[in-house]
């Protein structure tokens, strides 16, 4: 969006479009962007006279209990009403959709993301993205149990190990049972998913996406199997130019295998979800106790 000699950035950002700041045709990817609106967005703008003071779009996640905002412009810095009003229009729509939460990923200590905390946006996570050159990288080792695709059957032990994996102030805010968690699934693009199993039991996830030259991927995994989460994601996108992955600060392990396979530290951003409904206490009927006096 500009206007004024202008141009006002997305602030929002999601997983399919992570790696696109780097793209070399940036306006080109601009402009693909803003000719998709079509498809499954809702969209909400803020206007005064044929000022166009602001722009919100939001999505389905995994399904329709949950909504992320894929789109974010705030034109007036100076009058955070107009931001705050866009939020709350989406967060009523999403709570009349059915939807449970609303999420959004914002720049890290920006003031968009401020001002998003004070309309009932909470921050749950720090997510840093990471890059590296494909050609420049080598795999330290090919996994020593080979991945197997991701099956349907697989759903609920992948939750189990979400619930092992992830610390629960970030659960709270993110996915407490199997239906949450499945509407909290983002979208990579077209995406590919296998899993590591050992005796039974599923120890890591990976997941990836290619767009172009560029491919993307994510991983969650018990200690033990990070490493070769992470090598057999370079290994399958060995023939994309750049490969990226959005790393939470909760996965310190992740971040420093990266490092050492040479990937970059790149921008950082905050997780933020609201709740579209609010908890009440409801009164119950506590059954009468019959008393029998003797007299």
């Amino acid at each position: 969006m500009s206007y004024d000699g202008r141009v006002y950035a997305n602030e929002a950002m999601t997983l399919d479009r992570i790696g696109t700041q780097d793209s070399p045709h940036p306006l080109e990817t601009a402009f693909e962007q803003w000719l998709t609106f079509a498809t499954g967005r809702h969209t909400w703008i803020s206007v005064k006279g044929p000022t166009l003071r602001g722009l919100a779009s939001a999505r389905r996640r995994g399904s329709r209990l949950a909504w992320e905002i894929d789109c974010l412009i705030d034109a007036e810095r100076n009058d955070d009403a107009v931001l705050l009003s866009l939020l709350d229009q989406v967060t009523e729509a999403a709570g009349r959709s059915g939807a449970l939460r609303v999420f959004v990923r914002l720049p890290a200590g920006s003031h968009i993301e401020e001002a998003t905390s004070r309309c009932g946006f909470g921050a749950y996570a720090r997510e840093r993205v990471f890059g590296v050159e494909t050609a420049s990288v080598e795999v330290r080792r090919q996994a020593a149990e080979p991945l197997r695709r991701r099956e349907k059957a697989d759903t609920y032990r992948l939750f189990q190990l979400y619930n092992d994996v992830v610390p629960d102030h970030v659960r709270r805010f993110e996915a407490m049972t199997l239906s949450e968690w499945t509407a909290v699934q983002e979208r990579m693009g077209r995406t590919a998913q296998y899993v590591l199993e050992r005796d039974g039991r599923i120890d890591g996830w990976l997941r990836l996406a290619g767009d172009g030259d560029i491919g993307r991927f994510g991983v969650l995994g018990r200690p033990g199997a990070l490493e070769e989460l992470i090598d057999a994601g370079l290994m399958k996108l060995a023939n994309r130019q750049r490969a990226y992955t959005l790393v939470p600060d909760y996965q310190p392990d992740v971040a420093r295998l990266l490092e050492v396979r040479g990937f970059a530290p790149g921008d950082e951003y905050s997780a933020m979800s609201r709740r579209t409904v609010r908890p009440a206490k409801v009164t119950q009927k506590a059954p009468a106790i019959a008393r029998t006096t003797l007299v």
